[in-house]
């Protein structure tokens, strides 16, 4: 007789709410407000913000507040994040751009003129391009509210779908980014070991 064993795998959403988090200077936001933020429900985020607790990506203070343990994340995007969501790629659309497509990458990489950019698909879109499917389908409007998170999603995708260069430019962006986040916050970090 087989038993049941409860396993927790981290899904999209709760990386975009990671994203979103390392932005935060100050206490984290109630999850009521991340959600319209991020066009999620609250209890989306909640169950987002106990995943990534469990994968030790995050910690919640005795408040039940989140905070991220920014060098657990760092890695995790870095060298795993890809191979937990990999890029899904289809037709030509109208959406919002992204990797090389987008700022803060674009005019630093030069693509061949005949490929199409990279775009999420979205129908407000202003860029006719490839879709590079978003890591959850909300992740469209939640960048166009919040310019500071699109740009991590974007390097996101560089670093998930690019080519090794794209991927190397977009590591280097992406670990300033965080770091410039983290002067102006108060977020743990993984303590170093003896």
């Amino acid at each position: 007789m087989s038993r049941a064993y409860p396993q927790v795998a981290l899904r999209p959403q709760d990386l975009v709410v990671l994203l979103r988090l390392t932005l935060q200077a100050g206490p984290a936001p109630s999850y009521a407000d991340l959600a319209a933020e991020l066009v999620l429900t609250a209890s989306e985020v909640h169950a987002a913000v106990e995943r990534a607790a469990l994968a030790q990506l995050a910690r919640k203070d005795a408040k039940g507040k989140p905070s991220v343990v920014r060098e657990a994340l760092r890695l995790f995007v870095l060298h795993g994040a890809r191979y937990a969501f990999p890029a899904v790629r289809g037709e030509i659309t109208r959406g919002l751009p992204t990797g090389y497509a987008a700022a803060p990458l674009a005019g630093r990489i030069v693509a061949p003129a005949d490929e199409p950019p990279p775009v999420w698909p979205d129908k407000n879109g202003t860029t006719r391009g490839a879709t590079l499917h978003p890591l959850y389908p909300s992740v469209p409007q939640a960048a166009q509210r919040n310019p500071a998170l699109y740009d991590l999603l974007v390097l996101f995708d560089a670093i998930r779908a690019g080519s090794p260069r794209e991927r190397a430019l977009s590591i280097d962006l992406f670990e300033r980014q965080l770091a410039a986040h983290s002067a102006s916050s108060t977020t743990p970090t993984i303590p170093q070991t003896a």
